[in-house]
């Protein structure tokens, strides 16, 4: 009864608490595409993610109701950082739809304007410039900023109901607020009174002398129309400790393995505690006798934390990170099976030496990886799986309708039939006493070739470990796909090449042999493609880059390099966020330049946030559910290849 009471009694505060609008809210994910577009055409870098902002506490008074339901402490606010442009994943504060799909827009302007030099590095004068710049270049932002600031001055708590020293603060705010908005107004051209005006008490003082909000006891207000205040400081921080660094290494970091928070977590660096520093004076055959029992059942407290790790991350408005040298077991849980070198696979030859690029100097550094060929140590021949053998005839099938068709060769010296024609012209020269004396009288019928060859590349990383359901992992669905694959090919007579890669830092990257040009379709190709297994981590420049030399030597008029991936590129060296990427997009584009058609398919639920910039548009397709993937590839293929 009491806790019935209780949850009728917090529902109905925290319902009359409520400032926002759920009925016109509008998701970061359905204006993602629109945002980014914008963004990027307004001048904001290209390499860019979008993603969500967490919700932080803003420390700002907030009124008797919410404070009583225990609501509005925290807020996300946007900021443009070095790891991505992030926004609210939800806008709710207007009663007014396209209001919020106003301030979606009216962000992405503001940040894209916010990357330029001569910007103030103090809050309030950075929002001021930056704001200026964008309702000055953007004309057709002004008019939208305008309204929003209206709408929000109207949410902002009234300075005569606050204590002085923070009435002062949310005066001088408001007063710059209204500066823009009538400068936004004078911009677009506007007609009318829009309640924007400066009036005349306000007007005596030039909000353009102020660099810094008043003293007052808490923080002001915040202004969801401009980044949180605590971004500037977070991004230069970064952008300098990166600057002075060399070492790809020293980027941000991103988050490692499949279990990522969805939301951008601030975090700080702390000392690993000491366990060495309390002392307990007493006796210990004591200690028992100074506990309680207490019979309470608590079998959630006492699961695996790795269980809950995530959901305790989250309600933590900062992440300490430590680095400690002690294995902790009890935090989350990896399967790391990864071979030792009496049972790894076999090393072909001293490697190769690969460039890699460098993308903040701009230069392609040579031999910077070594890449090894490996062939499998225990890979017997094997025939085609039972359970691959009906979706295998049915691909040949449908395969065989692309070989092109047989065609006459004329006026041979031999073959299996005559050529009645050139026997004919034969006879006739004869009669005539001019006749040829190796006359050519025969013909023979020979297949057809499509001159294209394909090479396949998979992505053997630890991820592929990871599970599907709960029947099968993703290293399981692969070697199914290249097994049909390569089934379906055979039948279509195309040159074939397939190879997977993983990495363990720049100077191991594995280049594992499935089937080369030159090897045919059987036994011990499946032998190979079924003793797969999951790899270390993913060093996708370096493999792109090997398959395009192996592309390069084919005499075909059509290459096609088909890449299939589970994630973006990770290594342990640094291999990750910016510089891995910018490093994959570079070496597909230097096989676009070698003649070479590359297309990427990947199982990452996330792809849809990077895979044009890091693939190319156009150049990808993403699969979200794995076990579609042995169907869905070769109809790709099909399509890719259409009038090769």
């Amino acid at each position: 009864m009491e806790e019935g009471v209780g949850r009728l009694w917090h529902h109905l505060v925290s319902r009359l608490a409520a400032n926002d609008h759920p009925e016109a809210a509008v998701t970061l994910e359905e204006m993602r595409k629109i945002l980014g577009m914008l963004f990027r055409t307004l001048g904001g870098e290209r390499h860019l993610e979008l993603a969500a902002a967490v919700p932080e506490r803003h420390g700002a008074r907030r009124r008797w109701l919410p404070r009583l339901a225990g609501s509005d402490r925290r807020i996300a606010l946007s900021s443009l950082e070095a790891g991505g442009l992030f926004l609210p994943e939800r806008l709710s504060l207007f009663p007014e739809r396209e209001l919020n799909r106003g301030l979606y827009l009216w962000l992405a302007a503001f940040h894209a304007c916010e990357g330029g030099s001569g910007v103030p590095l103090a809050w309030l004068p950075r929002c001021r410039e930056v704001t200026r710049r964008a309702v000055m270049e953007f004309p057709g932002m002004a008019s939208l900023f305008a309204t929003l600031v209206a709408a929000h001055l109207r949410q902002r708590p009234l300075p005569e109901a606050l204590p002085r020293d923070e009435a002062r603060r949310e005066e001088l705010l408001r007063r710059v607020l209204r500066e823009l908005g009538q400068l936004a107004t004078d911009s677009s051209g506007a007609c009318g009174d829009s309640g924007l005006a400066v009036n005349s008490r306000e007007a005596g003082d030039d909000p353009d002398a102020v660099t810094s909000l008043p003293k007052a006891r808490g923080n002001p207000f915040p202004v969801p129309l401009w980044p949180a205040p605590w971004a500037g400081e977070r991004a230069l921080e970064l952008a300098s400790r990166i600057a002075a660094s060399d070492d790809p290494g020293e980027q941000t970091r991103s988050t490692r393995g499949k279990r990522q928070l969805p939301m951008r977590r601030q975090a700080e660096r702390v000392a690993m505690p000491r366990e060495d520093g309390a002392v307990l004076p007493g006796r210990f055959e004591s200690i028992l006798s100074w506990a309680d029992f207490v019979p309470v059942d608590r079998p959630h407290e006492e699961e695996d934390e790795a269980k809950d790790a995530a959901a305790l991350a989250a309600d933590l408005d900062r992440l300490s990170v430590a680095r400690d040298s002690k294995p902790v077991a009890a935090r989350l849980r990896f399967d790391l099976d990864l071979p030792g070198a009496a049972v790894d696979d076999l090393p072909v030859g001293d490697g190769i030496l690969l460039p890699e690029w460098d993308w903040k100097r701009g230069v392609l550094r040579a031999d910077r990886c070594r890449l090894v060929s490996m062939l499998p140590r225990e890979a017997p021949p094997r025939p085609l799986p039972p359970h691959l053998e009906r979706p295998a005839r049915r691909l040949r099938h449908q395969f065989e309708g692309f070989r092109p068709e047989r065609h006459w060769l004329r006026r041979r010296t031999d073959g299996p039939e005559v050529d009645l024609d050139a026997w004919i012209a034969f006879q006739s020269q004869r009669l005539r006493g001019d006749w040829e004396s190796d006359p050519r009288l025969y013909r023979g019928l020979v297949p057809g070739l499509r001159d294209l060859s394909c090479l396949l590349l998979a992505d053997l990383s630890l991820s592929t470990s990871a599970w599907v359901g709960n029947e099968r992992q993703v290293i399981e669905v692969i070697r199914e796909t290249l097994l049909l694959f390569a089934e379906a090919l055979a039948a279509v007579g195309d040159r074939l090449a397939l190879y997977g890669f993983s990495s363990r830092r720049r100077d191991h990257v594995r280049f594992h042999l499935l089937k080369g040009f030159a090897e045919r379709y059987d036994d011990t190709v499946r032998g190979r493609i079924l003793a797969l297994k999951p790899g270390y981590y993913t060093r996708m420049g370096a493999g792109v880059r090997q398959a395009t030399r192996l592309l390069a030597a084919e005499k075909a008029s059509r290459r096609l390099l088909l890449l299939l991936t589970d994630g973006k590129p990770h290594d342990l060296d640094g291999y990750e966020g910016r510089f891995g990427n910018e490093d994959t997009r570079m070496s597909l584009i230097e096989a676009r330049r070698a003649g070479i058609i590359p297309f990427v398919i990947t199982i990452d639920d996330e792809a849809t946030a990077y895979a044009d910039h890091l693939f190319g548009a156009g150049a990808h397709a993403v699969i979200h559910r794995p076990e579609e993937l042995a169907a869905r590839l070769p109809l790709l293929y099909a399509r890719l290849t259409e009038g090769g």
